[in-house]
């Protein structure tokens, strides 16, 4: 199915008598294996309202991310948190669409300094399993209508309701950006060094550990201040430094995004965040490949197929979510991190409100 409009859309789950595969471009294919009939929200495209002085855009759940970004470009402007493009990591063909990045959350590098996806999110239009129509939020950052179903279903992975429409707060884009790296080291001292980085007053936004064990730091700004910042920065941290300008830079940053150095690679990929403090010891316990985001929070490990990585880990401060597998260890493992006895009550008492006949992905978050 692939409703045309929010109307059809509500009419199509309040007709459902099975459960329901949501799926907005394919291009994120995560968690447990559902089945049930497919529902597109591609056909709810386009952009409804763009006021560039306002920084603000609304826009259909099926809208390509890339129009998206071909309209911001046109007037200087940008989503602040920087989506992940899943494609080359899992894969998929499709096309990344609004409704897919908000359900999944969404968020690159920049993450450190704008925020998540959820923290960008001003306003939703979403159909609950009812196949009501429900609205919240506004076009504005300073509204107050009880509770936050905006940042609810940020991350909610399409089982509270399936979206519609998605309202976003921008930024200007930066005239230029700049990177610099180390030579390889390892994560305890990438990790100290990228704390020390953060740690500046030099507006670090980027601050990520390579496949190949380079520390890479990004600077945005106006050019005369890139320069300034970049040059000041070297200073603070010492060392040698490889400097990368403008795009050189920005396709850095889309490698490390996209986690592209996986890609190719035989095995699974996990999604672990924990403390930089901790990362370092995480990561030996773990064994495998590693790129590190987010100044050592967020750890893209690469592991044998079929690893159980948080049996081998054992108890840690945080959270895994298996990305990449089979269809066979996604149905045996639980994908993302199981909650502790009084959350897991929340999120039933969520779903069982949003989603009283358990139809919108049934299983997907285990």
């Amino acid at each position: 199915m692939r409703p045309a409009t929010e109307a059809e859309l509500a009419e199509m789950i309040h007709a459902a008598r099975g459960p329901l595969r949501i799926r907005g471009g394919g291009t994120r294919d995560i968690g447990k294996p559902v089945a049930g009939e497919l529902i597109s929200s591609a056909g709810m495209c386009g952009i409804s309202l763009y006021e560039p002085g306002a920084l603000t855009l609304v826009a259909g759940a099926g809208t390509p991310v890339a129009e998206i970004d071909a309209a911001l470009a046109s007037e200087g402007q940008r989503l602040p948190f920087e989506p992940m493009d899943m494609r080359a990591l899992l894969r998929t063909e499709g096309v990344p669409t609004v409704g897919g990045m908000v359900a999944a959350n969404a968020s690159g590098p920049r993450r450190v300094q704008a925020g998540a996806c959820r923290d960008s999110l001003i306003g939703v239009r979403f159909v609950d399993g009812s196949g009501a129509i429900i609205k919240n939020g506004g076009r504005v950052m300073k509204n107050v209508t009880g509770y936050d179903l905006v940042k609810l279903l940020a991350g909610s992975w399409g089982t509270l309701g399936v979206l519609s429409e998605c309202a976003f707060k921008l930024l200007p884009q930066p005239e230029t950006e700049a990177t610099i790296m180390t030579p390889a080291m390892s994560a305890a001292e990438a990790v100290a060094l990228m704390s020390q980085a953060l740690g500046t007053p030099f507006e670090v936004n980027g601050a990520a550990r390579t496949a190949d064990g380079r520390v890479a730091l990004r600077i945005e700004g106006f050019a005369q201040q890139v320069r300034y910042r970049q040059s000041a920065l070297i200073t603070a941290l010492g060392g040698d430094w490889e400097a990368l300008e403008a795009e050189d830079s920005a396709a850095l940053w889309r490698e490390i995004r996209d986690v592209a150095a996986f890609g190719p690679r035989p095995g699974d990929v996990w999604r672990v965040c924990v403390k930089p403090s901790d990362a370092p010891e995480m990561i030996a316990r773990a064994g495998g490949a590693v790129v590190m985001d987010w100044g050592g929070g967020l750890n893209w490990l690469l592991v044998p197929e079929g690893t159980d990585l948080r049996a081998r880990l054992g108890t840690f401060a945080g959270h895994a979510t298996l990305i990449r597998a089979s269809e066979a260890t996604r149905a045996t493992l639980p994908v993302f991190q199981p909650e502790p006895a009084p959350l897991t009550k929340i999120a039933k008492g969520l779903r069982a409100q949003f989603d009283p006949r358990g139809i919108l992905n049934p299983g997907l978050m285990g």
